[in-house]
């Protein structure tokens, strides 16, 4: 049937980011994140409200984050681009102290979102 290596999350959530992803969520509603290829904040996943960042042909739906007490699945997309060169990493949202872009909802929280990651299937 499925292949073992696409039963494996390809994004997964660390305690933290799951506590602050609670916090958010309760605060502003559903949410969503969005890993683009950019130069500047590139490697950190940006969290808007779900359908705040349009999403198209360009984009890969990566995974839906399902997170105790959220109701709904977090959806986290991916730019094509970098879906290409990030293919065989399994991702790891993690949060750390220090201030990330003002376009994020965590901004204000003095935090970032960041990924870890970790190349499976080579």
């Amino acid at each position: 049937m499925g292949d073992t290596y696409e039963e494996t999350p390809r994004v997964e959530l660390t305690p933290e980011a799951a506590v602050l992803l609670r916090r958010l969520r309760e605060e502003h509603g559903p949410l969503m994140f969005h890993q683009s290829g950019g130069c500047c904040d590139g490697s950190a996943p940006m969290c808007y409200l779900a359908g705040e960042f349009r999403t198209g042909g360009a984009d890969v739906l990566l995974g839906e984050l399902v997170v105790d007490g959220v109701a709904e699945p977090v959806e986290f997309w991916m730019s094509r681009s970098q879906y290409e060169v990030w293919s065989h990493t399994r991702l790891t949202v993690d949060v750390v102290a220090g201030r990330g872009s003002g376009f994020s909802l965590e901004a204000p929280e003095g935090v970032r979102f960041l990924i870890r990651s970790q190349v499976v299937g080579a």
